[in-house]
């Protein structure tokens, strides 16, 4: 057992790493990007970048989760191989039918929604990545299967590695236009896809078994509309501002929510720990008080990390970023509070984990993916940027309040909603106070204040009872 505990906590480490890894590596390169990319350029990479998201969710259709219960079901190798190839080919399939779209709406896509008929050489240029990254995520998923971690991380990391590089060196010597930078990327796979073929090509037999496929297909099936709820929340509010306002603004609010994922890099770790964690201390007597102060204090270190964010994001933008882009600050903040919310859901869901109640939190997003696309319909004609702002911050302050009332139905976990809402929106006022300040270029000193402010509010509200509590204390 114990040998078990510490690959776990080996293997944690490393997909850790390679996590954290790969985000620095991103963040380094975003402003290098747009150094050599005009803001509408830079907002075609984004839509192109949104819409090859959806394709990936489509090509994966749910059958991550597939495999994962199929490998693991049966003890035949070669039962084993049949549901890898079986995926593999599913997966290319999907890409294939793809292709035929592009041939068939690549024109107008191009022209109407890019605002260039050339650019459609970019999607059949995204679909090539996309087939040969296909190819890498299958491969890499039965590596970690095998517990081959280190190979899932060496070469998940090279790819980044590559992809920063290449992309770089053609945007720098080649042609500083979107074209280069996706070129870029896909010779990276390419590159990748040859170094792996050694270790893929038995996953790349042909080999398709009807009911194999539909076995697959019929656990996959359900898993996909989550999904599909998830990329609309992410994603929609980019083609409503491309549709009600322009690819500048694109470009400009896609820096802001590729900034907004600074948080994850505290986050990420924290997510990948959590399941097994509760899992592991659910049975144990006390477990709601332990869970009742990682509720408030995870609820805390994202608070004050969105307002240090929202202190900080001027001088990011100034100092690492063309001057084009500059106004994407003021978003950078409450966009890292979407952020936030859609890790701190699967925090204080653990109850619908318990219980085996997680369809609620299907539906939950696709009523919140519903609301998003109303929201941004209502918002983003009259204020743009800030409107996209209100329709993700409402629809995960939507969906985090439902889930958690949910879950504390099934599992109730000694935590105050009221305190943890009033932490939350004085929050909100004052990262709004930062922004405004910042806006209007007012004195230093009101930042200061917003911070006091915020800190008085926290403990008027006596979070420490919260971390002092025993059961002792209650009345059972």
């Amino acid at each position: 057992m114990l040998s078990q505990i510490k690959r776990l906590g080996a293997d944690s480490l490393l997909y850790a790493f390679m996590n954290v890894g790969t985000k620095l590596i991103a963040f380094v390169m975003l402003p290098v990007y747009t150094s050599f990319l005009s803001k509408t350029q830079y907002g075609v990479v984004d839509i192109l970048d949104r819409l090859t998201s959806m394709l990936t969710f489509l090509v994966i259709f749910g059958t991550d989760s597939a495999l994962s219960f199929y490998y693991y079901d049966t003890k035949d190798e070669n039962k084993r191989l049949l549901y890898v190839q079986n995926v593999m080919y599913f997966r290319l399939f999907v890409v294939g039918v793809l292709f035929l779209l592009v041939v068939i709406a690549g024109p107008w896509f191009s022209e109407k929604i890019l605002e260039n008929p050339h650019y459609v050489d970019l999607l059949y240029v995204n679909l090539l990545t996309l087939l040969l990254d296909t190819i890498f995520v299958v491969a890499t998923t039965v590596m970690r299967f095998e517990f081959q971690t280190k190979k899932v991380v060496l070469f998940t990391v090279l790819k980044m590695l590559l992809v920063a590089i290449l992309s770089y060196m053609a945007l720098k010597f080649w042609t500083p236009t979107p074209g280069a930078l996706f070129i870029g990327r896909l010779i990276s796979s390419v590159v990748v896809f040859v170094l792996m073929l050694r270790m893929t090509w038995n996953y790349l037999e042909f080999r398709i078994d009807w009911l194999v496929l539909k076995e697959l297909l019929a656990y996959a099936a359900p898993l996909a509309p989550t999904s599909i709820a998830f990329w609309v929340i992410s994603n929609s509010s980019t083609f409503f501002i491309q549709g009600f306002s322009s690819l500048e603004e694109v470009g400009v609010f896609g820096v802001a929510l590729r900034l907004a994922m600074m948080i994850t890099l505290v986050t990420s770790g924290v997510q990948m720990a959590w399941r097994p964690y509760s899992m592991s201390v659910k049975d144990k007597k006390d477990s709601p008080y332990i869970f009742a102060k990682i509720y408030m204090a995870l609820l805390l270190l994202g608070l004050f990390g969105v307002m240090a964010v929202a202190t900080v994001s001027p001088w990011i933008m100034k100092t690492f970023f063309a001057p084009g882009y500059y106004e994407a600050y003021q978003y950078v903040a409450f966009l890292s509070c979407v952020t936030f919310l859609n890790f701190y859901y699967l925090i204080i869901s653990v109850g619908l984990f318990f219980k085996k109640e997680t369809g609620y939190i299907t539906r939950i997003f696709a009523v919140a993916a519903l609301l998003n696309i109303g929201l941004n319909f209502a918002l983003v004609p009259f204020f743009t940027g800030w409107g996209a702002v209100v329709a993700n911050l409402v629809t995960y302050v939507f969906a985090v309040s439902f889930i958690f009332r949910k879950s504390q139905q099934v599992y109730y976990v000694p935590v105050s909603f009221a305190k943890m809402a009033f932490l939350f929106v004085n929050m909100v006022i004052s990262t709004a106070a930062i922004v405004y300040v910042q806006e209007n270029n007012m004195n230093a000193a009101f930042i200061l204040l917003s911070w006091v402010y915020f800190c008085v509010m926290m403990l008027a509200s006596r979070v420490d009872r919260d971390f002092r509590r025993r059961p002792a204390m209650e009345n059972f």
